[in-house]
């Protein structure tokens, strides 16, 4: 498997993920059955189309700063921080609490190694696995999660819940011969926060007995769903990635159902599971849902060859842009679509 075929199934694999979780973006697991049923599932939001929340958006910002960097760390938080401020004004639905006040404190010209806020939640995770594809080193990898989780979350939880899916996004690449279970026992003495590291042992010692991630769940006490907060998103999503690491689609599905913050959970399960497995394993009809746009799927193509050009050329071609104009009347679109969506869970069954 060539290096296009893992950043293109990152991408690809995170942007699939997100769609077919935001049909049942906070529903409770049960509700979720309730009003959409179980698998198989497919990215439907509207007109039975699927189509990307800023899990996605965020990690093609990543991307592209990476691409127009270099990897070079201070220049690339710099760029990232630059899209992130332009991604504000282009009015997108659903943005968490922190992001939102640290993009308006990059807004105002504060830098982004200070605009972070101290917060734990997921952001930073949904957006490092094509990091840990596109670093040089693991300490090229520390100093670039650092960088990328600090611009919007300064809680250390943050980072660590962030350098573990960017760790687990490049295994096959640099342990091919090791399981994800393994991966996930050896990371334990990795992790400085007792809380994560408590839910990473108790999912190695369920996944020795073949526990369904709805059982991990259950047992972690995430009978509900699981939250925005890292300490749940990362250990379930990376559950779901272990579960059924050579079947993309169940991943997916598998971190779906489980309820809560669906589209992420999701969108970090496809990104780990698309990075180690390839853009092959994506099924084509969920491709085909996608109508994902301005930044289609030839776009993330686009994205994909930059980024795997990266080492091999000393002037690699110049990311696609991000056509920002264009996401304004997209995101007001997407932003009435999720209202009327809304409505429709204010009606039964219950």
């Amino acid at each position: 498997m060539d290096n296009y075929s893992r950043i293109l199934g990152c991408l690809l694999g995170t942007a699939v993920g997100d769609a077919v979780g935001l049909k049942r973006e906070g529903l409770s697991r049960k509700r979720s059955r309730r009003l959409y049923g179980g698998p198989p599932l497919s990215p439907d939001l509207f007109l039975n189309r699927g189509y990307c929340s800023d899990d996605t958006e965020h990690t093609l910002m990543v991307g592209r700063a990476l691409v127009l960097s270099r990897g070079v760390p201070e220049d690339f938080e710099r760029r990232l921080g630059r899209d992130l401020k332009h991604w504000l004004l282009t009015l997108p639905a659903g943005i968490g609490r922190a992001t939102l006040r640290s993009c308006l404190k990059l807004l105002v010209g504060v830098a982004p190694q200070n605009s972070g806020v101290f917060s734990a939640g997921n952001g930073p995770a949904m957006r490092s696995a094509l990091l840990g594809l596109c670093a040089s080193s693991e300490s090229h990898l520390q100093e670039l999660v650092l960088r990328s989780s600090r611009i919007t979350h300064k809680d250390p939880r943050a980072e660590q819940g962030a350098l573990l899916v960017a760790r687990a996004a490049r295994l096959s690449l640099t342990e091919p011969g090791q399981s994800p279970r393994e991966f996930l026992a050896n990371s334990v003495s990795q992790i400085q926060d007792a809380e994560l590291k408590s839910a990473i042992e108790n999912a190695v010692e369920h996944l020795a007995r073949q526990s369904t991630p709805e059982e991990y769940a259950h047992d972690q006490g995430w009978s509900n769903g699981i939250s925005g907060y890292i300490n749940q998103t990362v250990p379930a999503a990376l559950y779901c990635w272990a579960y059924t690491a050579d079947d993309f689609r169940q991943s997916v599905e598998n971190a779906v159902m489980l309820g809560g913050d669906a589209d992420s959970v999701a969108a970090i399960a496809g990104a780990i599971s698309g990075a180690n497995l390839g853009v092959e394993v994506i099924p084509g009809e969920w491709k085909q849902q996608l109508a994902e746009w301005p930044r289609t799927i030839a776009w993330m193509e686009s994205l994909a060859e930059c980024l795997s050009q990266m080492d091999e050329t000393a002037d690699p071609q110049a990311p696609p842009p991000m056509h920002w104009l264009a996401t304004i009347p997209r995101n007001l679109l997407f932003a009435a679509v999720v209202i009327s969506l809304g409505g429709r869970r204010l009606l039964p069954p219950y």
